[in-house]
C-alpha cells in the first residue's frame, strides 16, 4: 500500500462492486457527473469504448463493472491524473479490459494513438467552462479539469466523431447553458442528438446538468427523457439515483 499512494492522496470506494479509486483532493475529485454519464451510456457486449478526458479513470472503471465492453480506453492529458489512473487500473486488477492513454484529445488520431472510426461508443465529461469564463482555481489541475484550457468543446465533439464508427453512439455530460453550442457542434460533426435528459439537484431547483446521447450519421429526431432528480428534501439521494448503483 505504501508504494500505491503518494502525498495528499486517498482511496475511496465508488459504490460499484468492490472498486476503489485513488484520488488527490487538492487536484480534483470526481463528482456525480461522472456517475450519471457512466450509467447513462449504453454499451453493448464486446464493444470498444473510449472516454475523452478521463481524469483518474472513474468512468472506465464504472463501465467495466456495468457493461460487457471488450475494451475501454481512457484519454487524459494531465500527467498527475494519468499516473493515478494507471495505479487505479492496477489496484483494481482491470488491466485486461481497461487501459489509459496519456495524450491530447485533439491529437489522438493525428499522433496515431488510436485509429479513426474504430470505436462503437465515445463518452466524455469535458471541462464545462469556456476558457475565458469563470473564476480560475489556483491549482492548475482543477483549472484544466473545469475550464476549456487544453481543448474546447468543439475539439471533444470533433474528435468523438472522428473516432466513432458509422452509427456509433456518443454520450456527453455538460451544463444546460451550453446546450445550443453543443447541439450546433454535434450536428456540424454528423453527431445527431437523439436523447436529452436534464438533471435537477432537487424537485424545487432548475436543472444544472444535461445528459446527451447522439448517433453518428443518425436521422434527425430528438427525444426528451424525464428529468432526473438527485436529492430528496432531507438531502439524501433519490430512489432513482440509488438504483443507478444497483444496475449491473
Amino acid at each position: 500500500m505504501d508504494d500505491l499512494l503518494k502525498d495528499g492522496e486517498r482511496i475511496d470506494s465508488i459504490g460499484f462492486g468492490n472498486l476503489r479509486l485513488i484520488q488527490k483532493p487538492d487536484d480534483f475529485c470526481y463528482g456525480i457527473d461522472a456517475v450519471l454519464l457512466a450509467t447513462f451510456a449504453e454499451v453493448g457486449k464486446n464493444e470498444r469504448v473510449i472516454d475523452l478526458g478521463t481524469g483518474t479513470g472513474i468512468i472506465p472503471m464504472i463501465l467495466s463493472h456495468r457493461t460487457e465492453a471488450k475494451e475501454i480506453i481512457g484519454v487524459e492529458i494531465q500527467q498527475g491524473s494519468y499516473d493515478r489512473g494507471i495505479r487505479n487500473i492496477r489496484f483494481n486488477d482491470l488491466g485486461e479490459r481497461v487501459r489509459l492513454i496519456h495524450g491530447d484529445v485533439k491529437q489522438l488520431v493525428k499522433d496515431k494513438l488510436v485509429n479513426k472510426h474504430s470505436f462503437d461508443v465515445v463518452v466524455t465529461n469535458p471541462p464545462y467552462i469556456k476558457g475565458d469564463g469563470g473564476v480560475k482555481n489556483r491549482e492548475r489541475a482543477k483549472t484544466v479539469a473545469r475550464h476549456e484550457t487544453t481543448a474546447g468543446l468543439s475539439d471533444f465533439i470533433g474528435e468523438a466523431s472522428l473516432l466513432l464508427k458509422d452509427r456509433g453512439d456518443f454520450y456527453m455530460v455538460h451544463r444546460p447553458n451550453r446546450l445550443v453550442d453543443i447541439s450546433v457542434l454535434c450536428r456540424q460533426h454528423k453527431l445527431e442528438p437523439k436523447e436529452l435528459r436534464l438533471v435537477c439537484p432537487s424537485l424545487e431547483t432548475a436543472p444544472n446538468i444535461l445528459l446527451l446521447h447522439c448517433v453518428k450519421n443518425g436521422r434527425p429526431e430528438l427525444r426528451f427523457l424525464d428529468p432526473l432528480y438527485v436529492y430528496k428534501e432531507d438531502g439524501s439521494y433519490t430512489d432513482e439515483i440509488m438504483r443507478l448503483y444497483e444496475r449491473v
